[in-house]
């Protein structure tokens, strides 16, 4: 009976141990496939995440197009005094040069005294006397490295400093130059001296800041008779608008696809972006110069693309106006149509004054 009864414990407990078993085997498969689930969720939010940036990135830019105009209209216009220059002279700064090392401590190198037995029977009279000549000798030699580490230090102190005060004195003198010589173009300006009058407009379309991509290429030619700037500017090419209006996740691909823009939206976008550019351009130069020096800026613009018909760099003119002074005060330029717009002043232009 007694083997019977132990046979049926160990059976027992052998059950008890294989459902323990399997328990395990099934929460570690859970485990699994709960593991498994969160990559996945996270995989997809990942996607669906990239997804939304790209799309708001090129959003963005849209909206950055939208704005070219717009955003410069509560900007201060150029003026001479702003294109005049300070010296840029941070200060002096010598990183670790400036810090003398400490110089060796003589109780870092001294011998100990003797003690105990040593001591009471006088020992350490001929020893103590060699260890203390060695101690010197090796303090000695510390101080020597270390007054030779100063002697270094200082000196590439002082290079550092005769090198920053070169520099200084470089560029306060380039400052100096650049701003006598904006001075110089200044009262040429107020002279009524037709290169200084171009070279100052020329200045204010350079220091215009569009988004990247946007060509930085125009020429300017004032007519003092007839205070009339003449102003040839190429505008940004069709490129510039993205194609791309969004991007969408497609799970049964796990891919990133973007969603074209019709050719059709990006045509008048860009219509839209010529003018804005336009109107921004005359804008910005109405603002910088005065009414008894310019009256008047006949506007052409240009892209550079290539010809679809020959596969050869051409120059096609979009834009070709007139624009009067006072017609173009009396636009609310925050309010208008831009393509309206230019159609308006094309129409309101004035015959050109004879010479």
């Amino acid at each position: 009976m007694a083997r019977s009864g132990s046979l049926a414990a160990w059976e027992q407990r052998l059950a008890t141990q294989r459902r323990e078993d399997d328990r395990q085997v099934r929460h570690k498969r859970q485990a699994e496939r709960d593991a498994e689930r969160i990559r996945q969720q996270e995989h997809l939010a990942s996607r669906q995440q990239e997804a939304e940036e790209k799309t708001a990135e090129a959003q963005a830019l849209m909206t950055a197009l939208g704005e070219v105009l717009t955003s410069v209209l509560p900007l201060r216009p150029l003026t001479f005094e702003r294109l005049l220059a300070a010296p840029k002279t941070p200060g002096f700064d010598p990183g670790p040069l400036t810090a003398a090392r400490p110089a060796p401590a003589w109780k870092d190198y001294a011998p100990a005294p003797a003690t105990g037995l040593s001591r009471l029977l006088g020992g350490g009279g001929r020893q103590a006397r060699q260890a203390a000549e060695e101690a010197r000798t090796r303090y000695d030699a510390a101080v020597a490295e270390h007054q030779r580490q100063e002697a270094g230090r200082r000196q590439e102190l002082a290079a550092a400093k005769a090198t920053y005060d070169r520099k200084v004195t470089e560029e306060r003198a380039n400052t100096a130059a650049r701003n006598a010589y904006v001075t110089g173009r200044q009262t040429a300006f107020a002279a009524r001296d037709p290169e200084a009058v171009q070279w100052f407009a020329g200045c204010v379309l350079r220091a215009s800041r569009y988004p990247d991509g946007f060509p930085r290429d125009y020429r300017v030619t004032y007519a003092p008779q007839t205070r009339c700037l003449e102003v040839d500017l190429q505008l940004p090419a069709r490129e510039v608008v993205p194609a791309v209006r969004a991007y969408r996740y497609v799970k049964t691909r796990d891919a990133v696809d973007p969603v074209p823009r019709a050719e059709s939206e990006i045509g008048q976008a860009h219509e839209r972006l010529v003018a804005n550019v336009a109107l921004r351009a005359l804008h910005e130069l109405f603002a910088a110069l005065p009414a008894d020096l310019v009256q008047a800026v006949e506007l052409t613009g240009w892209v550079a693309t290539t010809g679809r018909a020959t596969g050869t760099p051409v120059r096609p003119r979009l834009i070709d106006l007139r624009a009067d002074r006072d017609t173009f005060a009396a636009l609310v330029l925050d309010a208008v149509d831009p393509i309206a717009c230019l159609s308006h002043l094309t129409a309101q232009a004035p015959p050109p004054i004879p010479a």
